[in-house]
Order: structure tokens, then sequence, then C-alpha cells
């Protein structure tokens, strides 16, 4: 799955600093956010970023929560990162496809709007053409 470039976003003033220049975004949640702040913030925060506009490819990250991964899924998630144990990662990501969803077992190279002087490295890192070559987190 070819995804435009992700930017890991810890809230709405990120979400919407990394859809602000207009151009190709996968929003990413923060590591294990699926956890600690659950399904409906994130679905929430993505809504309310893009303000009624195209909704980006988003990826909840659930850490190593299977728990917390399916009862994405049931309220219509269709992109995850679960750190589990093969077997149970297998059996979410069976019932994910199913459901026409995908479950990743890591989160993609992402820059990280929470580290120092991110912001100016925004539109830079959402213009590059192969973003994987770039430092996973700057």
């Amino acid at each position: 799955m070819k995804l435009p470039p992700a930017v890991m976003v810890h809230g709405l003033e990120h979400a919407r600093a990394a859809l602000a220049p207009g151009v190709p975004v996968t929003l990413l949640s923060g590591p294990a956010a699926g956890v600690y702040a659950g399904v409906g913030w994130w679905q929430a925060l993505v809504a309310l970023a893009a303000q009624g506009g195209t909704v980006p490819p988003d990826i909840l990250d659930c850490g190593e929560a299977t728990g917390r991964a399916l009862e994405a899924l049931r309220a219509g998630q269709r992109l995850l990162v679960l750190r589990a144990d093969p077997a149970l990662f297998r059996n979410v990501a069976e019932r994910a496809a199913q459901l026409g969803a995908t479950v990743l077992p890591e989160a993609p190279p992402a820059l990280d709007l929470a580290s120092r002087g991110a912001l100016r490295h925004l539109d830079t890192w959402l213009r590059a053409t192969e973003p994987e070559a770039s430092p996973h987190r700057l």
C-alpha cells in the first residue's frame, strides 16, 4: 500500500499544521495513542482537522493492544499499527482484511511534529518524492 508521506500528530493543532500545505499527507497518531486516547478521540481529531474537506489517510497506532485494535476496527478505523505477538497480529490482520482495513506491524517513517523544529521541515518532508529515504523521525 502506497500512502502519502506520514506526519505524526499529537493533537488538533498538529493535525491542522500537517494539512495546511495542501499536499497529500497521511496523519499518524503518536505511539500507542489508540491505548491512552482511543479511537473516538482519533477519529474526531482527524474529522475536525479536515473541517469538512477531504479527509486524508490516517493511521491509529494501537501499540501492543489487540483489544484496542479490534475496537478501532469496529469503529471504522481502516489503517492501524499493531505491534503484537505474530499469532495475535495475524488474527487481527485477518479480521481487518474482512472489513477492507489494513493493520501494519510498525508505523511508517514519519515527521514527528512534537520534535523540536519539525514545523520548519514540514513542507520539505511532504514534498519529498521518496520520504522513506529521509530519517524516520526528525
